[in-house]
């Protein structure tokens, strides 16, 4: 069965939004499609360490993994996570201290790969 590749944009600072594009990524993942996650803009300051969420509390409760946990599993899952040059400079967060196998890139750069990947905007 042939599965489409799957890129999800984050495009604001929020952490559950951040989390869904993780699960869709995961999922595709997980079906044998491409699966990437593009951080745009000030959604850069979701990847910068300590990783954390305010419901994370309540996802550890539920039994379920918080946002880095959920970032671990994807990066096991082969999911690409992807921040927004601009958006490390609108973050003023430098790339030497986001994790080295998150990649970084554009707009112009994320559409000129996108093959046939479903775009989806969270």
């Amino acid at each position: 069965m042939f599965v489409r590749g799957l890129t999800v944009v984050v495009a604001e600072p929020a952490p559950e939004r951040l989390r869904a594009a993780l699960t869709l990524a995961m999922a595709n993942a997980a079906l044998g499609g491409r699966a990437r996650v593009f951080c745009q803009g000030p959604a850069v300051a979701l990847l910068t360490p300590p990783v954390t969420a305010p419901h994370d509390i309540d996802h550890i409760a539920a039994g379920l993994p918080t946002l880095a946990e959920m970032i671990e599993e994807g990066f096991g899952l082969g999911v690409e996570l992807i921040a927004c040059q601009s958006g490390l400079h609108l973050t003023c967060v430098d790339a030497s201290m986001l994790d080295p196998r998150i990649g970084f890139g554009g707009p112009v750069s994320l559409l000129q790969t996108l093959d046939e990947d479903r775009l989806l905007i969270a």
